[in-house]
């Protein structure tokens, strides 16, 4: 399953109504580590498809909605369960440390 990429009229639909775990990618195209964090975040959406929801908000498109979800850095990442967020990490991450997140929420 490719990642999503949403906006704000989309974020409740894709994100707080979804069934199942969603992982939500802040990042800006300016953002270093958002540019090395993409391609795990895409494999990740691979390796998890059908449990694992990922979405992208390009925050530079999209700052109300990163200033409405509390965005402070870049790259982050929400883990929303049931509508909410169960857990947030800021900074570039490894596969594995974020695989170990995903494992623990599924």
């Amino acid at each position: 399953m490719a990642v999503t990429h949403v906006k704000e009229a989309t974020f409740a639909d894709e994100v707080l109504m979804a069934p199942e775990l969603v992982v939500v990618d802040y990042w800006a195209d300016w953002c270093a580590p958002c540019k090395q964090l993409s391609p795990i975040i895409d494999e990740l959406a691979r390796t998890y498809e059908g449990r694992v929801k990922f979405v992208k908000v390009d925050t530079s498109a999209e700052p109300g909605l990163a200033a409405q979800q509390g965005i402070l850095s870049l790259p982050t990442l929400q883990f929303f369960q049931a509508g909410r967020v169960a857990k947030s990490l800021s900074g570039g991450k490894s596969k594995n440390a974020l695989k170990k997140v995903i494992d623990e929420l599924l």
